[in-house]
């Protein structure tokens, strides 16, 4: 592509070797994990049986996922001395020689449920400090005024990987098996591990690891930092309020509209599409004031669900949530580069660590509120009150901010 038609606040990150290794590597471990996203649950609902296939379809879910939370609190200790690049790199050793594990059991006829959702907790186990070195391992490599053009671009990845994995896993559960998905994620994480043990990273310069002194925990130095401790609240109300969605949306289509399977095909890929177009547009663009372009992205989202509450035409929802795709875009580019931003060097692997660890806590907490609620007051109340409570989640935001700057104007 020609530089000229690479806007101006990406071509220096582009312009980054080192970066555009890391890029590529991501890349391919997304498209992994979105592959995965269909074929986890999928693979479950095949080795349980037919009487508890709920219970362990939820279980795989959640052991894909949530054993991060546990490793982050278990190795906190001796992890977050450790250097972003081993972080990295240990994370998706783990992924790649556990799920590799998946497909050679189910081989080899041994693969029982029990022992599956076994295989998926111990690889997600170092998923938090992964994340972590992900993202310092990005602030190493870049000066300041570069890392929300980077974030957006690993984040706009992720987005297009949601897109792209799950139609590629609808293919090969089909026609092949939900084991060989698995399998393919794993060599998506040996290749990135492979990448980053090839790459000469430099040297951990104005973020570097936590020193002996300064080695407390995460969730500690949060604490220490209201305005970071703020964002981490903020962030996981947001993901919360967003997990019913993710509940009432298949139920609004076959419920409420009682159309197929293709309409919510259609709602999720304009989701996604918007995404990746929204943090594009929004990284795009220099010296965002980053605090308030956060919180106009939480209103802006729950705006979008609102007309779902109302009962509005099929085509204006579909519109509204491709919009919110554009809205919800930036968000964890910008979320995270205001961590980046605030956070002291010595303190930044263990700060994400603790920041990835909580919020894996909140999108399947607001999932498994969505099935009563859905049940209680129907799919459309569902989203229209998820959409209403994200506004109001915003509203407060906002006035704590105001609060906050007026105190800090008096004090001065």
């Amino acid at each position: 592509m020609p530089a000229r038609l690479v806007p101006s606040a990406y071509r220096p990150v582009l312009g980054n070797r080192v970066f555009r290794r890391l890029l590529l590597g991501f890349a391919v471990s997304y498209l992994g994990d979105g592959m995965s996203f269909v074929a986890v649950a999928w693979l479950a609902a095949e080795l349980a049986p037919q009487s508890s296939g709920g219970l362990w379809v939820g279980g795989a879910v959640a052991a894909y996922t949530l054993p991060g939370v546990l490793g982050a609190l278990l190795f906190g200790r001796r992890l977050r001395r450790v250097p972003a690049a081993r972080l990295l790199l240990a994370d998706n050793a783990v992924r790649a020689v556990f799920l590799g594990a998946v497909p050679l059991a189910r081989l080899a006829g041994l693969l029982t449920p029990a022992l599956y959702v076994l295989l998926l907790a111990v690889s997600s186990l170092l998923h938090a400090w992964g994340s972590a070195g992900k993202y310092t391992l990005l602030a190493e490599l870049l000066p300041r005024e570069q890392r929300l053009a980077a974030n957006t671009l690993v984040s706009s990845l992720n987005f297009a990987a949601t897109i792209a994995g799950p139609a590629a896993a609808g293919v090969l559960v089909t026609y092949a098996d939900a084991a060989l998905v698995l399998g393919l994620d794993a060599l998506t994480y040996a290749f990135l591990a492979a990448l980053v043990l090839r790459t000469r990273l430099p040297a951990a310069a104005e973020v570097s690891t936590v020193d002996g002194t300064a080695a407390r925990g995460g969730l500690a130095l949060l604490r220490s930092h209201p305005e970071l401790l703020g964002l981490l609240a903020l962030t996981w109300f947001f993901n919360f309020l967003y997990g019913p969605v993710e509940v009432a949306l298949p139920l609004h289509v076959t419920e409420d509209l009682d159309a197929p399977g293709t309409l919510l095909g259609l709602y999720w890929m304009l989701f996604g599409i918007g995404a990746v177009l929204g943090g594009l547009a929004a990284g795009a663009l220099q010296r965002l004031p980053l605090w308030p372009v956060t919180v106009a992205i939480v209103i802006g989202w729950g705006l979008a669900l609102l007309p779902f509450g109302y009962g509005a035409p099929t085509a204006c929802t579909v519109a509204c949530f491709a919009l919110g795709g554009v809205i919800y875009g930036p968000f964890v580019a910008l979320s995270v580069t205001l961590v980046q931003a605030r956070t002291p060097p010595r303190h930044l692997a263990g700060m994400l660590a603790a920041r990835s660890a909580a919020l894996l806590t909140a999108s399947p907490l607001g999932t498994a509120l969505g099935g009563p609620l859905t049940a209680a007051f129907g799919p459309r109340a569902t989203l229209g009150g998820s959409g209403l409570a994200t506004v109001l989640l915003g509203a407060v935001t906002c006035l704590l901010l105001t609060a906050g700057g007026g105190r800090r104007t008096a004090r001065a």
